[in-house]
């Protein structure tokens, strides 16, 4: 998503988004929605018993993937985000879990729909490639 940044004079979906903030925001209503919604009861339990960590590392990296600060990358360097998921199982059920705890945390914390649904797309692709097993 952040190679839109990169063109002179184009402003960047982290900006659109409304920068960190929002971005903290958005994060925040992610994991809350996480914790308290029984649909997504398999997402939370590849999760630590405390999400402080993975709110964090979420919002870090999203700030960076939206043509933010590469907040992320200068902690941990490259996010190999199929690596790093590796040794958890993500099937189809998850990623859609995951999927549309997201979509509900962007509805909630009112980002423009047109750039919900193209984010949601780039998030698609990215969780489909996270699978590692079946179903």
């Amino acid at each position: 998503m952040n190679d839109e940044s990169d063109r002179p004079g184009e402003v960047s979906p982290f900006e659109v988004v409304g920068g960190e903030a929002k971005v903290r925001e958005l994060v925040d209503r992610f994991y809350d929605l996480m914790e308290l919604e029984p649909a997504w009861r398999e997402l939370r339990a590849m999760h630590p018993t405390s999400t402080e960590g993975s709110r964090d590392k979420l919002f870090w990296f999203l700030c960076g993937w939206l043509g933010g600060p590469q907040h992320y990358v200068e902690r941990f360097g490259h996010p190999r985000l199929r690596a790093r998921h590796l040794p958890f199982a993500i099937g189809i059920r998850e990623r859609d879990q995951w999927l549309a705890c997201m979509q509900q945390a962007m509805s909630e914390v009112g980002l423009d729909p047109h750039l919900a649904e193209r984010l949601q797309a780039s998030f698609f692709n990215t969780a489909d490639w996270m699978r590692n097993k079946g179903g």
